[in-house]
């Protein structure tokens, strides 16, 4: 599982001054695939709930709520956590890669229970236990960026993940639509779990984990472990900023995302479940294409004009693109909306992605790359349930076409908060993290235990 590139220079902190190969990257940006995928793919729960009557008709918003609350408070928990533990473990396999193959491999056979499970509370329990096993492979996972890619290369790297997370999402919601169209949530829900594994498979061999674990200095794991909620993260005013703001930017393109069967359902009063689904895919197309051409070069331009000014004229997009959703008459003028959300959203997952890695402790990456799990772990779901909300209350007042319409026009009004909270971030990058500890090793045996 190492790479021939372990002799790599580093720097006095431990980051390396070399560029890494383009196909170290490419196995990086790919397990982002296989997460997004996954997380994507949980709306097929949703779908479930809409489709095959585990709650009461009227109550699909709600309940789709529900069921996806307790994973939600579990992810914003592990991520942090488990990223924290990461950034001290030493093993003969680097101190990332365990949490990630331990966390894949759950994620398969939970997903295995979850396409085989017949009642809301089975559903409910699989849902939870995969966000534990997802968001325990992803906090330390998070950490590999600031860990191997190298300044220069930051705003490609940022570019490629953010390609591949969209590529994640058209995975999953392809996979999801196929439920929705088929009726059949057992095959594509197991499917989510092999793609899943096999981006960890190209991920974990041959990738050398690049900067060595931090010395623990005799503390126990319980107290690593509490280290990832110490107040020390207060005195980070940009990063807590850059994360509230992350949370209101993603959640207004996630409203897009997370209504669109309710939408085309009553809004547009598209009633067969076939056209709904091939609209539901041609309107993720549409915005992925756009989202993944966006990426790369909105990494490249903010090297050169400034992070947070491309966020900007992303939010712009993103307001715009969900105004025409709201107000659209028919499915194509929603097309073109969903154009774009997707320039918006791909300008945003790439440069965000660039502005947090330059701002964090670098030593501490997979601490503060899952604590801003907080944010993504939480927008769509909470974007789910206000809109549920907003949907389920014109239902009630007789006036089911406005609900989703209402709920889209929340979206702007979210970019439009997520704007003002970037404002008091400061952009530079971070420097001069403090130095290893001179116990700190690349590590050659596991000191998992007390």
């Amino acid at each position: 599982m190492s790479d021939p590139e372990a002799a790599r220079a580093f720097d006095a902190e431990g980051r390396p001054t070399k560029p890494l190969r383009l196909s170290h990257l490419l196995r990086i940006s790919l397990y982002w695939l296989g997460l997004t995928a996954v997380f994507s793919g949980l709306d097929i729960v949703n779908s479930r709930i809409q489709y095959t009557g585990l709650v009461p008709k009227g109550r699909e918003g709600v309940g789709a709520f529900e069921v996806s609350l307790i994973g939600v408070v579990i992810a914003v928990l592990v991520q942090p956590t488990v990223g924290s533990l990461s950034d001290y473990t030493v093993s003969r396999f680097g101190r990332r890669k365990p949490y990630i193959v331990i966390g894949t491999t759950l994620d398969l056979v939970f997903l295995v229970g979850l396409a085989t499970s017949n009642t809301v509370l089975a559903v409910a329990a699989f849902v939870t236990l995969l966000q534990f096993s997802s968001n325990f492979a992803q906090g330390p996972f998070q950490g590999y960026v600031p860990d191997l890619v190298a300044a220069p290369q930051v705003g490609l790297a940022s570019g490629m993940v953010g390609l591949f997370t969209v590529l994640g999402v058209v995975t999953g919601t392809a996979l999801a639509t196929l439920g929705v169209a088929t009726g059949n949530f057992v095959l594509p829900t197991i499917a989510l779990g092999l793609v899943h594994v096999a981006t960890m498979i190209l991920l974990v061999f041959r990738l050398n984990e690049g900067r060595p674990a931090k010395n623990r200095g005799g503390r126990s794991w319980r107290s690593v472990a509490a280290e990832a909620w110490g107040t020390d993260i207060l005195r980070e005013r940009s990063f807590l900023y850059l994360v509230a703001s992350r949370f209101f930017i993603l959640g207004g393109s996630a409203f897009l995302i997370v209504l669109q069967v309710p939408y085309l359902e009553r809004a547009l009063r598209m009633t067969d479940s076939n056209q709904r689904a091939l609209w539901i895919l041609g309107t993720t197309v549409v915005a992925v294409i756009c989202t993944a051409a966006a990426t790369i070069p909105a990494a490249r331009l903010s090297q050169r004009v400034g992070r947070k000014r491309v966020i900007y004229a992303a939010i712009a997009m993103g307001a715009l693109g969900m105004t025409i959703a709201a107000l659209a008459p028919t499915p194509p003028v929603l097309a073109i909306g969903a154009v774009f959300v997707g320039v918006g959203g791909g300008s945003f997952l790439a440069v965000d992605w660039a502005l947090m890695t330059d701002i964090i402790p670098k030593a501490s990456a997979g601490r503060y790359m899952g604590m801003s799990n907080v944010a993504t772990a939480t927008n769509g779901v909470v974007a789910a349930f206000v809109g549920g909300l907003v949907i389920d209350t014109f239902s009630r007042l007789g006036a089911p076409e406005i609900g989703p319409r209402a709920a889209f026009l929340l979206a702007p009004a979210w970019l439009a908060i997520g704007a003002l909270l970037l404002r008091p971030v400061d952009e530079r990058r971070r420097e001069g993290d403090a130095p290893l500890q001179p116990g700190a090793a690349r590590g050659t045996s596991s000191t998992l235990t007390e």
